[in-house]
């Protein structure tokens, strides 16, 4: 056996084959060329692999502070491609053995221990992906790159499916398949007409072989995949993905909420904040303001106070005529007069009534 594998070399294979009857090897030989420069790869190329996924991976998580940890289930290499174009300037994905995505955020964390936080977060069919700018904007461009899929034979429905009523284009003689889901139809015109809407699958359902096959006969693709975000590291931190769906003026209305409870918080027992020092503020200058009023004691602005409290109509007086002067404005000259003008006719009584027994219904004594 050793001098004829010596004799033959890299053109001829020798396979070992044995006679069932006599139990005795035989050789037989048969011409195959292979050249050694096409041999198939050997473990080196894996374990370099490997080594070229290490360090772009390290290099990525020392570059971005922002990572995304999504859901690749269902997503085939063309739509995976298609997300990879999609998002590119806004951030990049990268995918691989969870086992070697732990080794490196592990041998990463030494460095940079606030990667740890996500080693829970690398489970399931997932991939990364990092980016500089905004997390919200990187997940809408992701949810956008959806692609349509038939329903396959032992898949988890993800939404329901409804099949329409109306002609179908099949043959008649489907009609006994469609029976057999329970699907109302009738003949027309040489087709299977359904009669009305029927539920074929509901949400969280297993896709059944008769239904993913009635499904392919009428052409719907009724489930449709997007790449999903599971989890968001965001320097150092691990969050839900719900807080992408937070905007600005949300978190200006909390922040509002979480100050007036403060600041009635501290007015309450007494305990001097910034948030309660306008407050207290004010109702020092109240205090002042109360005293010197009741009191000889004045100061510019009690001056003002008391002379208005002491002749209030000079006040309104002064005070009218210039908001009248800023909202109103001069009526136009009239250039001609008319000459044909009738005489006006006296205002009714009822017009010229302005008491407020009429408001409400009531009269004007209470």
């Amino acid at each position: 056996y050793e001098m004829l594998r010596s004799l033959v070399g890299s053109e001829m294979c020798i396979r070992d084959s044995i006679n069932a009857e006599y139990g005795d090897p035989k050789f037989f030989f048969y011409y195959q060329p292979c050249p050694l420069n096409k041999m198939p790869p050997r473990g080196d190329n894996k374990a370099e692999r490997k080594q070229n996924f290490h360090a772009k991976l390290s290099k990525l998580l020392e570059t971005y502070d922002s990572i995304l940890v999504v859901n690749i289930d269902n997503i085939g290499s063309d739509h995976m491609q298609n997300v990879r174009k999609g998002i590119r300037g806004y951030g990049e994905l990268i995918c691989g053995k969870n086992t070697l995505i732990r080794r490196s955020v592990r041998l990463q964390a030494k460095r940079i221990p606030a990667l740890e936080a996500l080693l829970p977060s690398v489970y399931g069919n997932i991939a990364l992906v990092f980016t500089k700018g905004s997390l919200s904007t990187v997940r809408d461009k992701l949810m956008q790159l959806k692609v349509e899929a038939p329903a396959k034979p032992g898949a988890i429905a993800p939404a329901e499916v409804t099949v329409p009523k109306g002609p179908t284009g099949l043959e008649p003689t489907k009609t006994s398949f469609l029976q057999a889901l329970n699907i109302g139809s009738k003949i027309n015109r040489g087709q299977i007409e359904i009669i009305n809407d029927k539920v074929l699958i509901k949400a969280g359902d297993r896709v059944g072989p008769s239904e993913a096959t009635l499904l392919s006969m009428l052409g719907i693709k009724p489930f449709s995949y997007a790449v999903s975000v599971v989890a968001v590291y965001d320097k150092g931190a691990v969050t839900n993905p719900s807080v992408l769906d937070i905007t600005d003026d949300q978190v200006i209305s909390q922040f509002k909420a979480g100050v007036q409870r403060i600041a009635s918080l501290s007015l309450s027992i007494g305990y001097p904040t910034i948030a309660s020092l306008p407050h207290s503020i004010v109702n020092g200058y109240k205090r002042v303001l109360a005293i010197a009023l009741g009191t000889e004691y004045s100061f510019p602005r009690a001056d003002k106070i008391r002379k208005a409290l002491e002749n209030p109509g000079a006040f309104v007086a002064a005070v009218e005529p210039a908001a009248t002067t800023k909202t109103s404005a001069p009526p136009p000259e009239e250039k001609e007069t008319k000459t044909d003008s009738k005489p006006e006719e006296p205002a009714e009584e009822e017009d010229l009534d302005l008491g407020g027994g009429g408001m409400f219904g009531g009269d004007d004594e209470w």
